[in-house]
Protein backbone atom coordinates (compact mmCIF):
# COMPACT_ATOMS: atom_id res chain seq x y z
CA UNK A 1 0.00 0.00 0.00
CA UNK A 2 1.07 3.03 -1.12
CA UNK A 3 0.10 6.99 0.10
CA UNK A 4 -0.24 9.36 -2.62
CA UNK A 5 -0.02 12.91 -2.67
CA UNK A 6 -3.68 13.53 -3.03
CA UNK A 7 -4.06 10.94 0.31
CA UNK A 8 -1.55 13.54 2.40
CA UNK A 9 -3.06 16.18 1.30
CA UNK A 10 -6.51 15.58 3.02
CA UNK A 11 -4.60 13.91 5.82
CA UNK A 12 -2.97 17.61 6.21
CA UNK A 13 -6.41 19.62 5.68
CA UNK A 14 -8.07 16.76 8.48
CA UNK A 15 -5.09 17.23 11.16
CA UNK A 16 -5.45 21.14 10.54
CA UNK A 17 -1.59 21.48 10.20
CA UNK A 18 0.26 23.80 7.42
CA UNK A 19 3.15 22.17 5.66
CA UNK A 20 5.22 23.52 3.42
CA UNK A 21 5.64 21.80 -0.17
CA UNK A 22 9.38 20.44 1.14
CA UNK A 23 8.10 18.98 4.03
CA UNK A 24 5.04 17.62 2.68
CA UNK A 25 7.36 15.96 0.13
CA UNK A 26 9.39 14.35 3.74
CA UNK A 27 6.06 13.38 5.20
CA UNK A 28 5.08 11.41 2.33
CA UNK A 29 8.12 9.60 1.65
CA UNK A 30 8.54 8.33 5.22
CA UNK A 31 4.42 7.38 5.48
CA UNK A 32 5.48 4.95 2.48
CA UNK A 33 8.69 3.70 4.50
CA UNK A 34 6.65 2.93 7.61
CA UNK A 35 3.34 1.45 5.50
CA UNK A 36 6.22 -0.73 3.10
CA UNK A 37 7.57 -2.16 6.73
CA UNK A 38 4.17 -3.12 7.96
CA UNK A 39 3.66 -4.55 4.83
CA UNK A 40 6.69 -6.67 5.19
CA UNK A 41 5.42 -7.77 8.78
CA UNK A 42 2.25 -8.67 6.81
CA UNK A 43 4.69 -11.52 4.52
CA UNK A 44 5.73 -12.98 7.88
CA UNK A 45 3.89 -16.58 8.76
CA UNK A 46 2.74 -16.28 11.93
CA UNK A 47 0.16 -19.07 12.26
CA UNK A 48 1.93 -20.80 15.00
CA UNK A 49 2.19 -17.90 16.78
CA UNK A 50 -0.18 -17.05 20.25
CA UNK A 51 -1.02 -13.68 20.22
CA UNK A 52 -0.23 -11.41 23.34
CA UNK A 53 -1.73 -9.73 25.53
CA UNK A 54 1.33 -8.01 27.05
CA UNK A 55 4.97 -8.53 25.94
CA UNK A 56 6.08 -9.56 29.29
CA UNK A 57 4.41 -12.66 31.48
CA UNK A 58 1.86 -11.08 33.67
CA UNK A 59 -0.08 -12.10 36.15
CA UNK A 60 -2.78 -10.63 38.61
CA UNK A 61 -0.83 -7.56 39.98
CA UNK A 62 -3.80 -6.76 42.23
CA UNK A 63 -2.89 -6.79 45.93
CA UNK A 64 -5.63 -9.05 48.26
CA UNK A 65 -8.29 -6.45 49.19
CA UNK A 66 -8.38 -6.75 53.48
CA UNK A 67 -9.93 -4.56 55.73
CA UNK A 68 -7.01 -2.21 57.30
CA UNK A 69 -7.33 1.04 60.18
CA UNK A 70 -7.17 3.66 58.44
CA UNK A 71 -6.15 7.21 59.71
CA UNK A 72 -7.69 9.17 62.90
CA UNK A 73 -9.99 11.71 61.37
CA UNK A 74 -9.36 14.31 64.06
CA UNK A 75 -5.93 13.74 63.14
CA UNK A 76 -5.99 14.49 59.54
CA UNK A 77 -8.29 17.05 59.70
CA UNK A 78 -5.76 18.83 62.25
CA UNK A 79 -3.66 19.63 58.94
CA UNK A 80 -7.09 21.00 57.41
CA UNK A 81 -7.02 24.87 56.69
CA UNK A 82 -10.79 25.22 57.61
CA UNK A 83 -13.02 21.78 58.51
CA UNK A 84 -16.69 21.52 59.05
CA UNK A 85 -18.57 18.72 60.68
CA UNK A 86 -15.42 16.38 60.20
CA UNK A 87 -14.83 16.76 56.77
CA UNK A 88 -12.62 19.81 54.78
CA UNK A 89 -13.87 22.94 53.74
CA UNK A 90 -12.39 23.87 49.90
CA UNK A 91 -12.82 26.75 48.21
CA UNK A 92 -15.81 26.50 46.03
CA UNK A 93 -15.42 26.07 42.33
CA UNK A 94 -18.02 26.41 39.69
Amino acid sequence: MKIIRQDLERLIKACLIDLSEEEKGVYLEQLNDMLGYVDSLNKLDTDSVEPLVHVLPQHNVFREDKLQPSLDRGLVLANAPEEHEGTFVVPRIV
